[in-house]
């Protein structure tokens, strides 16, 4: 018997977020639609793995264990997010007009060298604390992306992979909050994290959020699936950088 939509949309958000092989295709566009409300939890099951390397390479000094992390990330997302912020930076940056916002360049190379230095010096002061950050910031940085899938429209033309999952909703949106909430309570006990500071990630990434929602309504009048990439990278920086604030 065929699982329901919300249940098949976890393993559709493992498929649509990772290279992890867990199979179940072909999905209905339901099953791709439910799939954004798990982004979170998918981000935060993510973290945990790189959280792992980034403990076990800590012996070789923080910002070298950050590095490898960052690159086992990049390894199990297959580099999902990072596409998304340089076409963007591309596009945005580089371009001003439709079609050229719409088509891919080089401008996004300095945001790329700029997002991986900048959250490895951030988990680097963090040091042995980054392993936890890694799930919290793994599940917030994806909860941005799907409150714009819910409320913005898809613009792209292009046949992308992000088209399946476009149809989420105010509901499936509502689940990816109750998925960044359980997350936050549980890393924040385990982090030792004041509920401050962990309200304090929560705002810096809605505060992300609406800023580029808000630039991409101005240029482009809606998303495309390297803006929620982009947007996913910048909420990831923004929640490492209330973490590591005043760290010891």
């Amino acid at each position: 018997m065929t699982a329901p939509a919300p249940l098949r949309g976890l393993r559709a958000a493992f498929v649509f977020l990772t290279r992890v092989p867990v199979g179940g295709f072909p999905y209905t566009d339901d099953e791709w639609r439910w799939a954004a409300a798990h982004f979170p939890l998918v981000g935060a099951l993510l973290g945990v793995v790189v959280g792992a390397v980034d403990h076990v390479l800590l012996p070789l000094g923080e910002l070298a264990a950050a590095l490898g992390a960052i690159g086992a990330s990049l390894f199990l997302a297959g580099a999902l997010h990072e596409d998304g912020l340089a076409d963007t930076s591309d596009a945005l940056g580089g371009a001003f007009d439709r079609d050229k916002i719409l088509a891919m360049g080089t401008f996004g190379a300095c945001a790329l060298v700029l997002s991986i230095v900048g959250r490895a010096a951030l988990l680097a002061r963090l040091g042995p604390g980054a392993p936890w950050a890694f799930v919290l910031a793994g599940a917030a940085a994806r909860l941005g992306p799907v409150w714009l899938i819910a409320t913005m429209p898809y613009v792209s033309s292009a046949q992308s992979k992000s088209r399946g999952v476009m149809g989420a909703g105010y509901v499936q949106a509502g689940i990816a909050v109750a998925w960044t909430v359980v997350v936050s309570l549980t890393m924040g006990r385990s982090m030792g994290a004041s509920p401050g500071r962990l309200s304090a990630v929560v705002a810096a990434v809605a505060v992300v959020t609406l800023l580029t929602g808000w630039r991409y309504a101005r240029r482009l009048g809606g998303i495309t699936g390297d803006f929620l990439g982009a947007t996913e990278q910048l909420c990831e920086l923004a929640a490492f950088g209330v973490l590591a604030w005043g760290h010891a």
